[in-house]
């Protein structure tokens, strides 16, 4: 892929040709569906979904898409994950095996839920300080 500032989600994936662009604009679907509420922003020169604090990423690569849904996630879909490539915070996506949808679904549904889980403890602590 080119090496330049990215504005917006729209003008990343417009940037890709092939099954970059297939796969990306999969993937983003897939994460649309399942966080509707979830904001698209581009943070490190790559597409993040926000809901309640960072989501996912993901990025485009020269012969997968990598997705990174933080460490929880990987921890708490270890088993699933197996088929892929991964580390720490990342997991790869070739290309020509596309796009696990559902698992992604699962992924993102897990992070909308830690985030909101986040943000209540947080709230409880701050309502604890205002005592």
């Amino acid at each position: 892929m080119e090496s330049r500032k990215f504005k917006t989600v729209d003008e990343y994936i417009s940037a890709l040709s092939g099954p970059a662009k297939k796969c990306s604009k999969q993937l983003r679907q897939a994460i649309k569906e399942a966080a509707p509420d979830a904001e698209e922003v581009i943070s490190y020169n790559m597409p993040l979904f926000k809901f309640h604090g960072r989501l996912v990423y993901f990025a485009a690569h020269a012969n997968h898409i990598g997705f990174y849904p933080f460490t929880s996630a990987m921890r708490e879909f270890k088993d699933k994950l197996k088929r892929f490539k991964t580390s720490t915070g990342t997991i790869q996506f070739p290309f020509e095996k596309g796009i696990p949808v559902a698992l992604v679904k699962s992924i993102v549904k897990f992070r909308m839920k830690e985030n909101l889980e986040k943000r209540k403890s947080g709230e409880k602590k701050i309502k604890m300080k205002e005592k």
